[in-house]
């Protein structure tokens, strides 16, 4: 089969724009959150200069731990726990809660500084 022949029998889909509802997981908005948070904990420690194996002792996780968060493997980690990486490299976290915009159920959103 030809490149091309194979090409046009791909299917495509159009995304949503949330790769965790396009494959189906429960719990979209937990996961889409701690995608962001990794995001966070990996520009932390780009921002510091941090060897993995540095990071990982700062955040008290074995480094291997650690290559497999920033490498998108984190459904094993709570929000609680990446939040407390998140400070043990230093960073702050606020927690805010708000009445919703409208009268659906309320959103998880994550603001970086």
């Amino acid at each position: 089969m030809s490149a091309r022949t194979k090409a046009s029998s791909t299917k495509i889909t159009r995304s949503s724009g949330n790769i965790f509802a396009d494959i189906g997981l429960a719990d979209v908005d937990e996961h889409e959150l701690k995608a962001h948070i990794v995001i966070c904990i990996s520009r932390t420690i780009a921002a510091k200069k941090l060897t993995q194996t540095e990071a990982a002792k700062r955040m008290g996780v074995a480094q291997p731990d650690l290559s497999k968060i920033l490498r998108g493997n984190f459904s094993g980690f709570s929000l609680e726990r990446l939040l407390g990486f998140v400070r043990a490299l230093g960073s702050d976290v606020e927690i805010k809660i708000k009445p919703p915009r409208n009268k659906h159920e309320g959103r998880l959103i994550l603001t970086p500084a």
